[in-house]
C-alpha cells in the first residue's frame, strides 16, 4: 500500500471523524472526497459506512441519557418502513439525480438561515412531519446513503437542546448504517481489503470523532445550532461539487 493511499485514507477518516462527532452526521460527505481520490467508488462507500458505525457509537455514548423512546417511535420507526421502500426502489431511481436534489435543499437550508441570522424555531410537535421525515431519512439512506439529511435539518427548525438533537440524529443515522452494513456483508461487498482499510482508518477516525466530541461538549447551544446550520451548507456544497465531478469525469 502506498504512502498516498495512507495519507487519503487517514485525513478523510480524521475529517469524517471529527464533523461526525460534532454533528452526528456527515462521515461520508466530508471523508468520501478523500477516498475517491485513491479507491474506486464501492469500497470508498463500504469503508464509508463501517466509520461511520465506528464513530456513531461513540457519539451514542456521550448522549445516552438523552434517548427518548417516544423520539424512537417518531422517528425510527417509520425509518425501518422507509428502508425497506428505498430498496424495493433501489434498481428504478436516479440515484445521482436524487443526490444532486438532496444537496440542493441541503445548500438554499444552509444559505438561508446563514444570510437570515434568526432561525426559527417549533415550540411544538409536529407528529406527522416526525414521521415523514423519518420514513423520507430511511428511504433516503437506502437509495444514496443520505440518511442523516433531512433529519438533521428538521431537528435544526425545533427549539430543542443539542443533546436532544443528537439523540435524534445518532441513533437514526447508526441504525441505518447497521442495516446498510448487514446487506454489505450478504452481498459479499465487506472484502478482506474493506477490513484492512478500516483498520488503517480507525486511529485517526478515533482521534477525529473525540475532537469533534469535545467540541461538543463545549460548544454553548446558540453556536451548536449556528455551526449545525453552517454543516449543513457545508454538506450539500461537498455533495453538489462530488456528483457534478462524478458526472464529468466518470459519466
Amino acid at each position: 500500500m502506498s504512502l498516498s493511499v495512507v495519507m487519503m485514507v487517514s485525513i478523510g477518516a480524521f475529517a469524517g471523524g471529527l464533523v461526525n462527532g460534532l454533528a452526528g452526521f456527515g462521515t461520508g460527505l466530508f471523508a468520501l472526497g478523500w477516498w475517491l481520490a485513491v479507491m474506486p467508488m464501492n469500497d470508498a462507500v463500504s469503508l464509508v459506512v463501517i466509520m461511520s458505525i465506528f464513530s456513531g457509537v461513540q457519539g451514542l455514548f456521550i448522549v445516552r441519557l438523552s434517548l427518548n423512546a417516544a423520539d424512537f417511535g417518531r422517528f425510527l420507526v417509520p425509518a425501518l418502513l422507509g428502508i425497506g421502500v428505498g430498496f424495493a426502489l433501489l434498481d428504478g431511481v436516479n440515484v445521482s439525480l436524487i443526490k444532486i436534489i438532496v444537496a440542493g435543499l441541503l445548500v438554499l437550508f444552509g444559505l438561508y438561515f446563514t444570510i437570515w441570522r434568526h432561525i426559527p424555531k417549533f415550540r411544538q410537535r409536529y407528529f406527522l412531519g416526525d414521521i415523514s421525515t423519518g420514513f423520507a431519512g430511511g428511504a433516503l439512506g437506502a437509495i444514496a446513503g443520505l440518511s442523516g439529511a433531512l433529519p438533521t435539518m428538521w431537528c435544526a427548525l425545533h427549539d430543542w437542546p443539542k443533546t436532544r438533537q443528537r439523540a435524534i440524529i445518532q441513533p437514526f443515522n447508526l441504525l441505518i448504517q447497521i442495516i446498510v452494513a448487514t446487506v454489505m456483508i450478504w452481498q459479499g461487498r465487506m472484502t478482506a481489503d474493506i477490513i484492512w482499510l478500516a483498520l488503517l482508518a480507525i486511529p485517526t477516525s478515533l482521534i477525529g470523532t473525540q475532537v469533534g466530541l469535545l467540541t461538543f461538549r463545549k460548544l454553548p447551544e446558540s453556536m451548536f445550532h449556528r455551526t449545525l446550520i453552517w454543516l449543513i451548507l457545508l454538506s450539500g456544497t461537498a455533495l453538489v461539487l462530488r456528483e457534478i465531478t462524478a458526472i464529468i469525469f466518470w459519466g
